[in-house]
């Protein structure tokens, strides 16, 4: 007979390094309803999701991108840990594209090499990570990055990464029609992005 445990590991060959103690933390920290925790330049950072403002930005690119995925890849906005090893971060991003065989055993991350996108959509409090930090990494390891910038109403598509970022990158104004670049190879429309005006809205309930 064998006795097995539900948290039994493979025996490690040396202690856990910083970053695989910091990311075990993230991952049991008891977050609050609402909020997550990320690994950003070395610290653990909690955070609230996206606000329900957002959802239909969100809803309207998860519904595009679905047609469009890798196969064996799905396009999701639920709240997963994504960690990058050698760049010692983790990230849990408004929407990925991800494979599916990525999300297998009890683990409580996911190797962020599964990534094929990642759409983070910008805050008050989050512009400069999003911008900055999530976009030097996602840069060297993620095929396409999209900035929903929220306070300017733009929407940029980065890809083609490597060791030095992104070499490539397009912005346009919500509204208009956005590239996204393989492996995707399609127009995003973004005019579900676009506030309608108040007076719209009454004419509208009329």
């Amino acid at each position: 007979m064998t006795t097995e445990t539900p948290d039994a590991e493979e025996p490690r060959k040396g202690p856990r390094t910083e970053f695989e103690e910091l990311l075990r933390t993230t991952e049991e920290l008891d977050t609050p309803d609402g909020y997550k925790a990320e690994l950003i330049r070395g610290k653990i950072v909690v955070s609230p999701w996206s606000r329900p403002f957002y959802k239909r930005h969100m809803r309207s690119l998860r519904l595009q991108l679905a047609p469009h995925v890798p196969e064996g890849h799905d396009a999701d906005t639920s709240p997963f840990l994504f960690s990058f090893p050698t760049s010692e971060r983790a990230y849990g991003p408004d929407l990925h594209v991800a494979d599916l065989k990525a999300f297998v055993g009890d683990a409580r991350h996911v190797d962020g090499a599964a990534l094929s996108l990642v759409a983070e959509l910008t805050s008050v409090s989050t512009r400069d990570v999003d911008w900055q930090e999530k976009l030097e990494v996602y840069g060297r390891h993620v095929p396409v990055y999209l900035v929903l910038d929220m306070q300017t109403e733009e929407i940029t598509a980065f890809w083609d990464p490597s060791d030095h970022g992104y070499l490539a990158r397009m912005t346009v104004p919500f509204g208009k029609p956005l590239p996204i670049p393989a492996p995707f190879g399609f127009e995003l429309e973004t005019t579900d992005f676009v506030d309608e005006p108040e007076e719209d809205q009454e004419e509208t309930a009329e």
